[in-house]
């Protein structure tokens, strides 16, 4: 199974200042938190534009989630491209992104699994849980071309462990467990792969 990736609408201006102030403040105060008006008046727009324009707050989420995992997409493809040819140092250059991404862009830890803390376990309808479930699909598939790309044997259930580390890694940076998960998770994925 192949991930779609959605494609972006254009954005007015007024669009833009809602997403990029509803962007800023669910990351650092959580989806619930943050009500509409909240965001209107850090947009500097109206209420009837932030629902002209995305047409009800869950869309916005939606739309937030889609533009940030756009941005990282964008990111990870710069790591990639500093090594072109298949092999081990290709697939942990996904680990490498997230080394130069986190502390930036991430650190209170993945804003697509902050979102699925606030959805509820018996939610089965809704735009938000369908979308972080393509992107952590879309992460997990990513490593498996690569490790295919490679030659590497069995590249499911090396894909599933790398996941596994990758995951690991983003909770604890939002956790602070301890300082440089990714470093830590960048050498065990590492020796998994040489073995």
């Amino acid at each position: 199974m192949t991930v779609d990736t959605p494609e972006l609408a254009p954005l007015t201006p007024g669009a833009r200042r809602v997403l990029d102030a509803a962007s800023v403040l669910f990351y650092e105060n959580g989806i619930h938190a943050v009500g509409v008006d909240t965001i209107a008046e850090a947009a500097g727009v109206t209420k009837k534009t932030l629902y002209d324009r995305f047409g009800s707050k869950e869309a916005l989420v939606l739309s937030y989630l889609q533009h940030r995992d756009a941005r990282w997409r964008v990111w990870v493809d710069e790591f990639l491209a500093r090594h072109p040819e298949p092999g081990i140092d290709r697939i942990l250059a996904i680990f490498d992104a997230a080394i130069g991404w986190s502390d930036d862009n991430s650190p209170k830890g993945c804003s697509a699994v902050n979102a699925r803390a606030e959805i509820p376990d018996h939610a089965t309808s809704g735009l938000v849980l369908p979308e972080v479930t393509r992107q952590k699909q879309w992460l997990l598939e990513r490593f498996a071309e690569l490790i295919t790309e490679a030659d590497l044997s069995d590249p499911g259930a090396r894909a599933r462990e790398l996941m596994l580390l990758y995951e690991g890694a983003i909770v604890t940076v939002g956790m602070r467990t301890f300082r440089e998960p990714f470093e830590t998770a960048r050498a065990i994925a590492g020796r998994l792969l040489a073995a």
